[in-house]
């Protein structure tokens, strides 16, 4: 029986394997295969040099930084305060948290199209006009850090639930307020470096999300790292595919690196 299960085990493994590296096999060989020219890397070497590469790719990592910034700032105080306080509204909000994967993306960026055309109308005459404005300066879009907030909230809950269910909070932060430290102290001393990996996951995945969200910030009029790519394919497929390549590669060795980094947390952990 432990046989056949691993048999289907590593059958599955290599459907799935098949499944993702074949295309990713196919992008390669169309980016460094020319035709009349033979095999040629001239699409990789192209991509430091090519306009507005630096620009969006720069642009896309501050945004990621400032959603991984807001979101933990927002969320690890909130599900802790959840945990020790008030556990019976965790169904609540988690059901809250997972509204931005029941919302289509198309209707949630018209929502906020619809907020972006009616303030400067009914707010001109107020100091919240300047915040309007401000929030949509193009070159630091701050109103896709609020949009990619909220996108990424179902993938941080999940994340930083998993890892608040491995510790027990209550303990660690009355140990820590018996030893006269104030709840910032417990929260930052005590409660966080038992968070480490659920930090880690929830900062790859608001990274991840970053790096590939197109829809809002094409239809807003921004042009970050994901936007950028499609507007190069239209004049250089190459380059677009090639450029889609070595995000996918980069974004498998976060992830790898995550993993590791995980791994050794768990390992020095059970050995303390």
């Amino acid at each position: 029986m432990a046989g056949r299960l691993n048999i289907w085990r590593w059958v599955v493994l290599g459907l799935a394997a098949l499944y993702f590296l074949v295309p990713l096999a196919a992008s390669v060989v169309f980016t460094v295969d020319v035709p009349g020219e033979g095999v040629t890397f001239d699409a990789y070497t192209q991509i430091v040099s090519a306009d507005g590469f630096t620009s969006s790719l720069v642009l896309s990592l501050e945004l990621a930084a400032a959603t991984i910034a807001v979101v933990l700032l927002l969320m690890v105080p909130a599900m802790v305060a959840l945990r020790l306080g008030a556990p019976r509204l965790r169904p609540v909000v988690e059901v809250i948290c997972s509204l931005p994967l029941v919302v289509p993306p198309i209707a949630f960026v018209a929502g906020i199209a619809t907020v972006l055309k009616w303030g400067p109308d009914y707010l001109s005459r107020t100091p919240l006009f300047e915040t309007f404005v401000a929030i949509q300066n193009p070159s630091f879009p701050f109103i896709l850090v609020l949009a990619y907030v909220v996108m990424a909230l179902p993938f941080v809950y999940r994340a930083l639930d998993s890892g608040l269910r491995a510790i027990d909070v209550k303990t660690l932060v009355e140990a820590a307020r018996s030893c006269g430290a104030g709840w910032p102290q417990a929260l930052v001393r005590a409660v966080l470096p038992n968070l480490r990996g659920a930090l880690l996951n929830a900062s790859f995945l608001t990274l991840a999300l970053v790096l590939g969200e197109f829809t809002v910030a094409q239809l807003l009029g921004f042009q970050p790292f994901a936007v950028w790519i499609y507007s190069v394919g239209g004049s250089n497929a190459q380059l677009s595919v090639a450029v889609s390549v070595l995000s996918l590669v980069v974004t498998w060795a976060l992830l790898l690196t995550l993993a590791g980094v995980g791994g050794r947390d768990k390992t020095a952990s059970s050995r303390g």
